[in-house]
């Protein structure tokens, strides 16, 4: 296992869940204050697509993060997990990715507007995908 492309996924992890708590949070609360910037955060939060069947967005990056750091976690801990670690990891990072592109999509093209936050989440799980790819083909799984 390549230690550095691990803690630098775990990191971008972190990162991801710290972003997508903080947008859970402005969700529930509504307080403008924590929105940053340009004030589009507002208008993507604000957005009928700020929200799956009810469940805020942001929600569904804490449960995307948490569990990709769970897998992280056991990968060294767990006989199974160290064999198949690496093959979850890439399949919820990838599943994150075409999220994300969805996301980005509405943002540019149907929102007209770009939240921060957004862009600090969506960079973190493009890089997330971007690593486990890395690791798969330097580990593939038999």
């Amino acid at each position: 296992m390549d230690k550095w492309l691990y803690r630098a996924s775990v990191a971008l992890v972190i990162v991801g869940l710290f972003v997508s708590i903080y947008m859970t949070i402005y969700k529930v609360t509504g307080n403008e204050g924590m929105c940053l910037g340009s004030g589009d955060c507002s208008t993507v939060n604000a957005s009928r697509f700020s929200e799956v069947n009810g469940i805020p967005v942001a929600v569904l990056g804490i449960i995307g993060y948490v569990a990709i750091l769970g897998v992280h976690l056991l990968e060294n801990r767990n006989p199974f997990f160290r064999q198949n670690a690496t093959l979850f990891i890439f399949g919820m990072a990838l599943a994150g990715f075409i999220f994300t592109l969805w996301l980005i999509y509405v943002e540019i093209a149907i929102i007209r507007a770009i939240c921060p936050f957004c862009v600090t989440s969506q960079a973190a799980m493009t890089i997330i995908f971007i690593i486990a790819v890395i690791r798969l083909i330097r580990n593939p799984q038999v």
